[in-house]
């Protein structure tokens, strides 16, 4: 059975709205709410956060420390290289990316990432393509040794520097690749639950003050009912 790692790829400051991977919803950070997720199914060792070595992100490492949480700093520009740099840290067999504005992780979904890399044969595995799922539920897992190779030959354009998986996609048979779609909430397809802006960052403290307050868990179904419900105040 292969080892799987998972890399919270995250930056202090944005343009839209800075300083949000730190922001409290109900008392948690939404970087401690996600790895508290990630944890239900993924060891703290093999769990790291990947920011960039610019001074503006000496907050998270801080934040790292004091919580206990692995943290890698690289490259500010090329995200898929301290993405890389990231998992060759935690040398597990396959790197899942988790994107610091994806706070509502289906742990269903991401337990079938977890499952298929541990034992599947394939190098790149997707809960993305077609968009499916709602925005801010990208799921992605890759073995770490091929998307190295494919890092060293293929990633040269800024575009493919700053998206880690879109050389993947633009190129399709570099890898033997698994893609996980959802057919179980067909309404869920096209909604955004990513936090890029104050607003979105408002609909998500609604949305976790109201499950968490129902006493609801946190699957797909449950959340895109409360959005919808949420939507229509």
């Amino acid at each position: 059975m292969k080892s799987v790692g998972v890399v919270i790829v995250c930056r202090y400051n944005s343009t839209r709205l800075p300083g949000k991977i730190l922001k409290q919803i109900e008392g948690k950070t939404i970087l401690k709410r996600i790895y508290n997720r990630i944890n239900q199914v993924i060891p703290l060792n093999q769990i790291i956060v990947a920011t960039s070595i610019e001074e503006s992100d000496d907050i998270i490492q801080e934040f790292c420390v004091k919580n206990n949480i692995q943290c890698y700093r690289g490259s500010l520009e090329n995200t898929a290289l301290r993405f890389l740099e990231a998992g060759d840290q935690l040398g597990t067999d396959y790197i899942i990316r988790i994107n610091g504005d994806n706070l509502f992780i289906d742990i269903d979904t991401f337990s079938e990432v977890v499952a298929i890399s541990r034992e599947g044969n394939y190098n790149f595995i997707s809960n993305v393509k077609d968009r499916t799922f709602p925005y801010g539920m990208s799921i992605e897992s890759v073995n770490r040794d091929r998307f190295r190779e494919v890092f060293h030959k293929n990633i040269k354009s800024s575009s493919h520097k700053e998206h880690i998986t879109l050389v993947l996609y633009e190129f399709p048979k570099l890898l033997n690749s698994f893609f996980i779609y959802n057919t179980k909430v067909p309404r869920a397809k096209g909604i955004n639950l990513a936090i890029d802006t104050p607003s979105d960052f408002e609909k998500a403290k609604l949305l976790v003050k109201k499950i968490e307050h129902s006493k609801k868990d946190y699957s797909l179904s449950n959340l895109i009912d409360l959005y919808f419900n949420t939507s229509d105040e």
